[in-house]
């Protein structure tokens, strides 16, 4: 194809651009030889959006004529029945209001994606004075997911409609500007325990100390609110005074990546991202975890060792809910990245801090508390699916075995 052949500007074009819709079955160089035909003709190429979907092809081409407007067309029709195309010629304004505003992306994905929630999202963007502008499919593999540009009319008021289809329907939806800031993005930070991994490891820990009814109870209490964490850590750490580094070593060989972990990390280390984990748990298993998966940051508590047995307390400073997102706010700062270009990943309370500080808190299969307030959730098990929330395409995705 010959792009210069289409000129840039034509002051003697006719007032209204006109819309060339072309749709058939998609074979090689039909863009190029239509932008060839019309290049040649001297038209001025004002717009162009190409979509194929199950090969056929559907291609927009919005263009200013020269006065001998009728012998284009007749080329075109002409051009299209020798590759049996269907073609429509269209008037259009050259620009209108709706080229200028604000579109939002409206990420929906489940497993499976039945149409009658795709129709229930549908309906809510309406509801809210909205309309879809473009639909694009992400992924069929290991969920279902569409993108959904949509010109908003009134955004809170379509985010709690969608919110509500999400509940109803037992689909994730996330809605996020459609804008240089969505597709900037390139930190990611995330939790640990049974979000990176499928375990708890201060359960795990307990299990080889014979602690675990004990732990458990106190967990049991910091939920009611009767501990904070910093509390509740040290009191279940205290339990495990005593247990030898053979049977840390146990614990750590025992923890299960979450389903598309690895494929997670890989995928957003080949496009680029700084990956990081700030946990709660232990730096006997996030130093492991940051060699295995080629993790840039690993931050956690770090157990008291004395004669190759745990003392039973916690060395430094404990990783908290404030911690996290302090820890997050210094590693974007030593990446040079603004916070709004970041996004958090995390499932409990421990988390919230940090999901409310990154430019996009996503709650993974998290607790009631925590999807409520985060700015999105992702609730089937795999963690590779938070990259659709991030616009990432099926076909970028670097699957891991």
């Amino acid at each position: 194809m010959d792009a210069g052949r289409l000129s840039a500007s034509a002051p003697d074009a006719p007032e209204l651009p006109l819309l060339i819709r072309v749709y058939g079955r998609d074979r090689p160089q039909l863009t190029a030889d239509l932008l060839r035909l019309l290049g040649d003709a001297g038209a001025v190429l004002e717009d162009l959006e190409q979509l194929v979907v199950r090969e056929r092809l559907t291609l927009d081409v919005l263009v200013r004529l020269p006065a001998d407007e009728g012998a284009v067309r007749a080329a075109v029709r002409a051009w299209g029945a020798d590759h049996e195309l269907r073609i429509d010629f269209e008037r259009v304004e050259a620009r209108s209001r709706r080229a200028t505003l604000v579109r939002h992306a409206v990420t929906v994905l489940g497993r499976p994606l039945p149409a009658t929630a795709l129709a229930a999202v549908g309906e809510a963007i309406a509801g809210s004075g909205g309309n879809i502008d473009r639909i694009v499919r992400l992924a069929t593999e290991p969920v279902t997911a569409y993108d959904l540009v949509v010109i908003a009319g009134d955004v809170e008021g379509m985010r709690r409609a969608l919110g509500a289809v999400a509940r109803d329907h037992g689909v994730d939806v996330a809605v996020q500007v459609n804008g240089l800031e969505r597709r900037a993005k390139r930190l990611v930070v995330m939790d640990v325990d049974s979000t990176l991994i499928a375990d708890e490891v201060i359960e795990l820990l307990a299990e080889e100390a014979g602690q675990l009814a004990e732990v458990e109870a106190v967990t049991g209490r910091a939920m009611a609110g009767e501990l904070d964490f910093e509390e509740s850590l040290r009191a279940r750490v205290r339990l495990l005074a005593g247990l030898d580094e053979a049977a840390v070593a146990r614990a750590r060989d025992r923890i299960r990546l979450t389903p598309g972990a690895r494929t997670f990390v890989r995928t957003l280390k080949r496009l680029g991202f700084t990956v990081a984990i700030v946990s709660g748990g232990f730096t006997a298993f996030t130093d492991g975890l940051r060699r295995e998966l080629n993790l840039d940051y690993a931050y956690a508590n770090t157990l008291g060792v004395l004669d190759g047995r745990l003392t039973g307390e916690v060395e430094g400073t404990v990783v908290d809910r404030p911690g996290k997102a302090r820890l997050l706010a210094e590693i974007a700062a030593a990446e040079g990245v603004p916070l709004s270009q970041t996004v958090a990943v995390g499932d409990g309370a421990n988390d919230l801090d940090m999901l409310a500080a990154a430019g996009l808190g996503i709650a993974f299969n998290a607790k009631p508390l925590v999807r409520a307030q985060a700015d999105t959730t992702v609730s089937v098990p795999y963690l590779d699916a938070i990259l659709f929330m991030l616009g990432i395409r099926g076909h970028d995705v670097d699957r891991v075995g």
